[in-house]
C-alpha cells in the first residue's frame, strides 16, 4: 500500500495529472507470490529516477522507498503520459520433485533481486 500511494502521490505532483488530468491505477497477480502495480498518468516534463539521497531535501525520497520496498521496478511511456510500476515477490511452497502433487516443507522460490528493469 505504501508503494501505491507513492505512485499515486508522484502521478499528482509531477504529471499534468496534478493540474486537472487524471491518473489510473493497475494491480496485477500473474502468478503465485508475484504482485505488480502500475500507474498510469497524464505524462509530465521529467521522467522518474530516484532522488539525490538528500536526507535534508523536502522531496524525492519516494521512489528510493518504492526500490527498496519492491523486487523491481521501471516505467514506460504510454501516450500521452506514462506508466510507472513496481514488482513485490514473496517465497510461496512450490511442488516436491520426488511427490508430485505435494509441498515440500520448507521448500520455496526466492524473490526476484534486483533494481530498474
Amino acid at each position: 500500500m505504501t508503494c501505491v500511494s507513492e505512485l499515486c502521490a508522484n502521478a499528482i505532483a509531477h504529471t499534468a495529472s496534478g493540474r486537472g488530468g487524471v491518473f489510473t491505477v493497475e494491480v496485477h497477480c500473474p502468478r503465485d507470490g508475484v504482485a505488480r502495480v502500475a500507474v498510469t498518468d497524464d505524462g509530465g516534463a521529467s521522467v522518474p529516477a530516484v532522488g539525490t539521497g538528500d536526507l535534508m531535501a523536502e522531496g524525492g525520497r519516494g521512489l528510493a522507498l518504492v526500490a527498496a520496498c519492491t523486487s523491481r521496478w521501471g516505467y514506460a511511456e504510454a501516450y500521452p503520459g506514462r506508466t510507472v510500476w513496481a514488482e513485490a515477490s514473496w517465497p510461496v511452497p512450490v511442488p516436491s520433485p520426488d511427490r508430485p502433487g505435494k509441498i515440500s516443507r520448507g521448500s520455496v522460490t526466492r524473490p526476484l533481486r534486483g533494481g530498474a528493469a
